[in-house]
């Protein structure tokens, strides 16, 4: 049931590629972003981020279109060059502590509004019409949407298979990474990986929910009939076993109002807590939480009587902490836009917790235990959405390295 697509992607050429391709914009500070734009006249940034004057009065549309010529200034100075045949691709990316493999290729905007393709995150509409009016006027994609697909050793087989042979791309990156792309574009192989995707019902975005609302949106302003491209979507298909879930710990800046004895006479309602001292603490299980107040971890876990849910959300960490603590105790509503509360990534210590509340900026930190994808495919099932900054998921790509055309 799920559709899967060949494409003619644009890449850099093989002597250029670990010059051109670069990380996603927004994890750039703005020193090291100075650095690319000035010493290296090669890197992607220079698309993503096209020289102009007086950027904050510039329309989004024209700072898009220079964006589109930028693009264009690469392909004519023989920087970017587009495949002759349509092909799918092979990604593998080999971090410090994982090594992720999975297919690059189009998938359908007809199976996202039909549920094929499932999602778990909400979405911002201010962020998805800017996505759209910048894919619109740019007319490219170089950012792919991770969605996972059942394990299924037929094509883990055939990847391996194909990864056995020479790569058209092997580079390094300065954050340690090692990338690979192999070119499929054998007829007969493509249609034979599409036959097995379509025996596959369902597919799930882990990452790009966003991205992917867009694309249906330009989607649906398309009045070309001919331009099937955007039709499709931009995907790195990966297996359920090969992405990797952190969680996002919180911090918040008050007890809003609570004294510390207060606040956790309200805990002991609802959880069983122990003192951890100076132990840093990390969670090892679902329904238990780690916390750092006044210098001291804590061990809390969900007392057993709470534990009766009527759905897959109710059960999930994030939204116990939510429904438990953050709303009803320390009164914050809304999780994407309230000011007292920060989000911090797994990938980084629990000591990084500490830190950060020691500073005096936080009053109280919580450590949680990371969702795995059969809770993400759980709510994606029920059609319901996961609480914002539930999870962060890789493995994350590297713009430049394959752009789809729209």
């Amino acid at each position: 049931m799920a559709k899967i697509v060949p494409f003619k992607a644009v890449r850099p050429t093989r002597d250029k590629v670990c010059l051109v391709t670069c990380r996603s914009y927004e994890e750039y500070v703005n020193a090291e972003l100075a650095a690319q734009l000035d010493f290296n006249p090669l890197s992607f940034l220079h698309i993503l981020k096209p020289a102009y004057t007086n950027q904050e009065s510039v329309s989004f549309e024209k700072r898009y279109r220079q964006v589109h010529q930028k693009y264009e200034d690469f392909k004519n100075e023989i920087i970017l060059v587009k495949d002759k045949k349509p092909a799918i691709y092979i990604h593998k990316i080999v971090t410090k502590t994982h090594s992720f493999t999975g297919i690059i290729a189009g998938t359908s905007v007809a199976d996202y509004c039909n549920n094929i393709i499932k999602k778990h995150e909400d979405i911002i509409a201010f962020r998805v019409r800017l996505l759209k009016d910048y894919m619109k006027y740019s007319e490219f994609n170089t950012e792919p949407v991770l969605m996972t697909y059942p394990d299924n050793k037929t094509i883990e087989n055939w990847i391996f298979n194909c990864t056995q042979k020479l790569a058209d791309f092997e580079f390094s990156t300065t954050k340690k990474e090692i990338h690979y792309l192999w070119k499929i574009e054998d007829a007969l192989e493509i249609n034979w990986l599409q036959n097995i995707f379509e025996k596959t019902n369902n597919l799930y975005i882990a990452d790009g929910h966003h991205r992917t609302e867009a694309l249906k949106l330009l989607s649906e302003e398309n009045d070309d009939p001919e331009n099937t491209a955007k039709n499709h979507i931009l995907s790195y298909l990966i297996s359920e076993n090969n992405v990797k879930i952190y969680e996002f710990n919180r911090l918040v800046k008050d007890l809003n109002g609570f004294s510390k004895e207060d606040f956790i006479k309200e805990l002991e309602k609802d959880f069983i807590l122990e003192n951890k001292f100076q132990q840093p603490f990390q969670p090892s299980k679902k329904h238990q939480f780690g916390m750092y107040l006044d210098n001291e971890f804590y061990s809390l876990i969900l007392r057993k009587e709470n534990e009766v849910f009527q759905t897959a959300l109710d059960s999930l960490d994030t939204q116990i902490l939510y429904k438990k603590v953050l709303l009803p105790i320390l009164a914050i509503e809304d999780l994407r836009n309230d000011e007292r509360i920060e989000y911090l990534s797994g990938k980084q210590s629990v000591l990084e917790v500490k830190n950060k509340i020691d500073q005096g900026e936080f009053e109280i930190g919580f450590i949680l235990f990371p969702s795995n994808i059969g809770e993400i495919k759980a709510l994606a099932d029920a059609n319901l959405i996961m609480p914002p900054k539930s999870t962060y998921i890789e493995p994350k790509f590297r713009s430049g390295l394959v752009v789809y055309e729209l």
